[in-house]
């Protein structure tokens, strides 16, 4: 990976973090006001559609087939052209958008049947309000989508995936200002609206830069502009691609939606937690490695160079992913502990989203490493067989998560995930390597293999530590065993002389006054 994708890499890992965080605190403010409860089930379902909107035309599909025809243009100084270009793909997005919001806040009944059939009445009814006041701001942040698109081909990355941080800080200041007043659904009511305005607000900080860097735009919804057939073509598969991949996450919501009350927001808990790793350093080196892979396969060295790229990105993915893997498997009671035990979220509440934890672990190197290999399909130009292997995996998610549930509850529903994950990027590194050759080679596997070794080991002096320390409460107990954790990492990664552990090793020694 060439310094400056690094630092592409670097920029886009800031700002999911940095958003992330904030994320982090609203859900805790969420836990604390709403705990396992009928309505925090309810506004996870809510969200889920709405959400399904946004991945389906927004920042990953949108990115895979935007960002290559508007780079070309960029890179041929054609600024006329790409600027009716980013006009016209503006101009469509609003119309589709419009329109989805418009059928959304319309079907609303009969969505929340689809997304949680098993809810009681009262929690359907709060359910449909939830999604009607919600559904809007998909279109919104969709909208937001295409200002990422503008900003990372002009290599501004940290922007785009900072500004959910807005997002997040507009629903913690509508659950703490009035949270001490209301409860249940009335709260939830008002909490939806609060994820409208930050919607809207996630979008407004990004269009003054956006607009800007593309040379300002006219609407012009047309698909005569040259450049927007070619964006619609290679649009088209990638968004069924992502269609079958929220279909998986639209069917665990259903199936907890079967099971006893708390269910489905424990899912949402567990999943928050597990996106963070797989959006720092999973999304982050795919996003960023997009356009590099595309000029790898276009240039004269094509496949060694493409090769080459994904191999690295994998390494690097696996030394940060892997250890929150073994992480979150081993130590998250107290990481969940630290995070939503308050207010109405009890210990019961922490035991079931521990369960859910640990199995979503089971894939989540798996999630974060099929972001990568699929770029180096889309690099080809080949957007079809990440489609179809996507859909097979969905079949195995729902067979197993459904087989699984009936023992385990929920946590069956995230192992069932977990483990058609590793399925996904597996077959996806298996039809790339028919495509180009090898790709992971003996040393790839062995650094993989050192990383996971050294996981496993430093998880041992970790739960003494907090074990040790829970006397002082669980902060302190949660915060000791991840820091032991995180060190004993670095330390065993850096004796077995992996590459990114003697990375970091200079760095730190660099910073040191």
């Amino acid at each position: 990976m060439t310094r400056s994708a690094g630092r592409s890499a670097a920029l886009v890992a800031a700002g999911i973090f940095l958003s992330r965080i904030v994320g982090f605190v609203r859900e805790r403010v969420f836990a604390y006001y709403f705990g396992n409860s009928a309505a925090a089930d309810a506004v996870r379902a809510a969200l889920k559609i709405p959400n399904l909107i946004r991945n389906l035309l927004g920042e990953g599909t949108l990115s895979a087939s935007f960002i290559p025809v508007y780079a070309r243009l960029i890179e041929r100084d054609d600024q006329e052209a790409a600027r009716a270009l980013a006009g016209a793909v503006a101009s469509i997005l609003l119309v589709a958008s419009a329109a989805a919001a418009l059928l959304g806040i319309l079907l609303a009944p009969i969505i929340t049947a689809v997304v949680a059939p098993g809810f009681d009445p009262a929690t359907r009814r709060l359910t449909v309000t939830l999604v009607r006041i919600i559904f809007p701001g998909s279109g919104l942040l969709v909208l937001a989508a295409w200002c990422l698109g503008i900003l990372n081909t002009h290599r501004r990355f940290f922007l785009p995936y900072a500004a959910p941080t807005i997002w997040n800080v507009t629903q913690i200041a509508v659950l703490v200002a009035l949270g001490g007043t209301m409860a249940g659904g009335d709260l939830a009511v008002w909490l939806a609206w609060g994820v409208l305005a930050g919607s809207l607000l996630q979008l407004l900080i990004q269009v003054p830069a956006a607009v800007r860097l593309a040379g300002g735009i006219a609407f012009r919804p047309s698909l005569r502009v040259a450049g927007v057939a070619d964006v619609l073509k290679a649009w088209t598969p990638v968004v069924i691609g992502a269609g079958v991949a929220q279909i998986s996450s639209l069917v665990d919501t259903q199936l907890a939606s079967l099971l006893p009350t708390g269910a489905v927001a424990s899912l949402g808990y567990a999943q928050l937690l597990t996106n963070l790793p797989i959006a720092l350093f999973g999304v982050s080196v795919a996003a960023s490695s997009l356009p590099e892979l595309s000029r790898d396969a276009a240039g004269d060295t094509g496949r060694e160079a493409l090769r080459a790229r994904l191999a690295e990105g994998f390494r690097r993915i696996t030394y940060f992913v892997l250890p929150c893997a073994i992480g979150f498997a081993v130590l998250g009671k107290p990481l969940v502990q630290l995070l939503f035990q308050t207010g109405r979220f009890g210990a019961r509440d922490t035991a079931l989203v521990t369960g859910v934890l640990a199995a979503y672990s089971v894939g989540l190197v798996g999630w974060a490493t099929v972001k990568l290999f699929a770029s180096g399909f889309y690099a080809l130009r080949d957007t079809r067989t990440p489609v179809i292997t996507a859909a097979s995996s969905v079949v195995v998610s729902v067979i197993l998560s459904y087989l699984l549930m009936q023992r385990m509850g929920p946590a069956g529903i995230g192992l069932g995930a977990g483990i058609a994950a590793l399925y996904n990027t597996t077959m996806h590194l298996v039809h790339l390597q028919r495509r180009i050759g090898r790709v992971l080679l003996g040393a790839d596997w062995r650094a993989a293999g050192l990383v996971l070794l050294a996981s496993v080991v430093s998880a041992l002096p970790a739960l003494g530590a907090g074990l040790l320390l829970a006397r002082f409460g669980m902060g302190v107990s949660a915060l000791a065993s991840w820091m032991v954790f995180g060190g004993a990492f670095l330390a065993a990664t850096r004796a077995f002389g992996h590459p990114d552990a003697a990375s970091i090793g200079r760095l730190l020694a660099r910073r040191r006054p």
